[in-house]
């Protein structure tokens, strides 16, 4: 474990997930036993994702199926970020997605009205079933004064057989067809965390944010006022962190490299 300082002893986690606990459909090593240590602690957590395509409990079970503990209400999504944003700038807003079930389930749970036109708010995550009639539909929207929200700016997502296009070039598009840039939910924004923390009823000071990605988990812990704890299990290693650190212009409190380092730690903070 190395880091620039000592952070305050947690009231509360926010943790990321694919590259942090699992890889695809594989737990990582010690994911099991660190979430069960922090259920028998008491401690608060949250799980933290961009992915705005799956609902809470889609989630909750998909982590459940690894021996993962979790509850839907433990799930912080950027589709509920989103909606719940939106729901605060424009009550009442019309939005036309484009995305998935997630984010359509997410925006009518909000009380939004999904619409096919003339909306007051484009929300665009990750659509794989995505055709030009919509983003035609979607540019001459944003053309004619609606807002553009983004779930989160991710380029590329990992696949068992490669990669594919995420949202974030989905936006490309849109940005370069529509014109502006899209306010962004996800990590690296603060949004996601801050609407983490007003569920979980705590400060950024008390709630250290836990990813394995200097880019968007880190930055958006650090940029949101979090400690920020980088396990090295997933993106980042030993022999690119100082890229990624130059990248993400912020240096995280700890670094451990794995999951194991990572639950000594924190059980010795917490005295258990």
């Amino acid at each position: 474990m190395t880091g620039p300082q000592e952070p305050v002893r947690p009231s509360g986690l926010l943790i990321d997930l694919d590259g942090t606990l699992y890889h695809g459909g594989r737990r990582i090593d010690g994911a099991d036993e660190w979430i069960a240590s922090l259920v028998a602690s008491g401690l608060p957590h949250l799980f933290v994702t961009n992915n705005s395509t799956a609902r809470p409990d889609t989630v909750a079970a998909r982590l459940q199926e690894m021996g993962i503990p979790a509850a839907p209400e433990q799930v912080c999504t950027s589709a509920q970020a989103a909606a719940s944003y939106i729901t605060a700038e424009l009550p009442g807003a019309s939005v036309f997605i484009i995305g998935e079930s997630g984010l359509h389930e997410a925006v009518a749970e909000a009380g939004l009205r999904i619409v096919a036109t003339g909306a007051d708010v484009v929300l665009q995550g990750l659509d794989r079933e995505l055709s030009y009639e919509r983003l035609t539909g979607a540019v001459r929207m944003i053309h004619a004064g609606a807002r553009y929200v983004l779930t989160n700016p991710d380029l590329l997502l990992p696949m068992e057989d490669g990669v594919i296009p995420g949202s974030g070039s989905i936006s490309a598009l849109l940005q370069a067809a529509g014109g502006v840039e899209p306010v962004v939910i996800g990590k690296p924004s603060r949004i996601l965390v801050q609407y983490a923390l007003d569920r979980m009823g705590l400060t950024a000071e008390q709630t250290w944010m836990i990813g394995d990605n200097m880019l968007t988990d880190i930055a958006a812990g650090a940029v949101a006022g979090c400690p920020t704890a980088l396990v090295l299990t997933g993106i980042t290693t030993r022999d690119n962190l100082e890229s990624y650190v130059a990248r993400a212009g912020v240096r995280p409190d700890l670094i451990f490299d794995n999951l194991h380092e990572l639950q000594t730690y924190i059980s010795s903070r917490l005295g258990t």
